[in-house]
């Protein structure tokens, strides 16, 4: 290696002392070094495990269903049953859900995956335009990247403001706000606490609706023979999470309106259905997995195609549940052609829609 290639390599004394900070005018020698004021966007997903194996996925579960944005019983009641009988079995179903659709080449889940490349998309994308006076990170509400860490992370950097952009369409208690709260108890522990944002629900965004569409109507026209009818599967909440004030069922029925006129269609060419119930009581309905198997054995529907609007990235919700518990209940009640539409993840429609929402969210921060 020549002098010229190795000298090349090292940062020159001017970048190195950028990186490090400066020191404030008329300050004192021994003042700590100050980093370069910058603008933080920080994306926030659900979460995953490190690994599908017994004690990662107990860590995520335990974590997960802890939170009383999640299961709001009370943890004298609540807190024996999981670190009982529900941490003993679950951890071994959910860790052969996850080893089914684990991305083995990168050794994460594919929810993982997903995020990194969205974030570098709309890293790049707001970079063609404030260069690097924004800085672009993700964290995940349970498991890692944790939100504490990465927050750490861009104050460390120089973030003296941060857009805190939860990746949830609709709002809900179980999703939104708890990754709010997450944000809200990083903050809460900085010395020098940054300006801070959260981005508000995006569920009637046209240029999110129109991504959706989008990819319906590709999926469609890759079809030699259209479907009888678009399942829009979100994911579920307990009923009385409704009557208690939050707007998430609102919103998911605005969503499929929009989408439907979107696309123009008749309001019988789509059905708004929710997945993932839990526990004993009531959730929000119909039940997607009911529905389904409904939908063939008494509508007649046997081509159907699914989405799942309420999922910025496919993950064991989708992947796994709705590609194949869901997709299993529909052809078993005589259904004959199941369609998944994947998730928007890091199409350019959406990262464009992404990015369109953060450049509003950024309006009097930057130009």
């Amino acid at each position: 290696m020549s002098e010229q290639t190795e000298g090349a390599k090292q940062p020159s004394a001017k970048a190195e002392s950028a990186a490090a900070g400066t020191v404030p005018n008329h300050a004192p020698a021994d003042h700590p070094r100050i980093k370069p004021a910058r603008i933080g966007v920080l994306l926030a997903n659900l979460g995953t495990p490190d690994g599908h194996d017994y004690w990662s996925m107990r860590r995520y579960l335990s974590e997960f269903l802890s939170d009383r944005r999640v299961i709001d019983y009370s943890p004298w009641l609540w807190q024996p049953l999981l670190q009982g009988v529900i941490l003993t079995k679950r951890p071994f179903t959910s860790g052969a859900a996850y080893r089914s659709i684990w991305n083995n080449e990168a050794n994460e889940s594919p929810l993982a995956t997903i995020t990194k490349a969205q974030t570098e998309a709309i890293r790049q994308d707001l970079a063609a335009s404030f260069g690097d006076a924004v800085q672009v990170e993700y964290c995940m509400r349970y498991g890692n990247p944790s939100t504490r860490s990465v927050v750490d992370r861009m104050i460390a950097d120089g973030c003296q403001k941060i857009l805190f952009f939860p990746l949830y369409p609709q709002y809900a208690g179980a999703t939104s706000a708890t990754a709010n709260d997450a944000f809200f108890a990083a903050l809460s522990k900085a010395i020098w606490q940054p300006a801070a944002r959260t981005v508000p629900p995006y569920f009637d965004d046209p240029a999110y609706i129109d991504a959706l569409a989008q990819s319906v109507e590709r999926a469609y026209a890759a079809m030699e023979k259209k479907p009888d009818i678009l399942v829009c599967s979100y994911h579920g909440v307990p009923e009385r999470y409704l009557t208690q004030g939050d707007p998430y069922h609102c919103q998911c029925q605005k969503t499929t309106r929009l989408l439907r006129e979107r696309l123009g269609w008749g309001a019988d060419q789509l059905r708004t259905t929710f997945q993932s119930k839990f526990g004993p009581e009531e959730w929000l309905k119909p039940y997607t997995v009911e529905e389904v198997a409904r939908l063939a054995s008494d509508e007649g529907k046997k081509r159907i195609a699914v989405i799942a609007p309420a999922f910025s990235a496919d993950c064991i919700e989708t992947l796994e549940e709705i590609n194949e518990e869901i997709r299993e209940s529909f052809e078993h009640a005589g259904g004959e052609s199941f369609t998944y539409i994947p998730c928007l993840n890091d199409d350019a429609a959406h990262v464009a829609a992404l990015s369109g929402v953060i450049r509003r969210n950024l309006e009097g921060w930057i130009g």
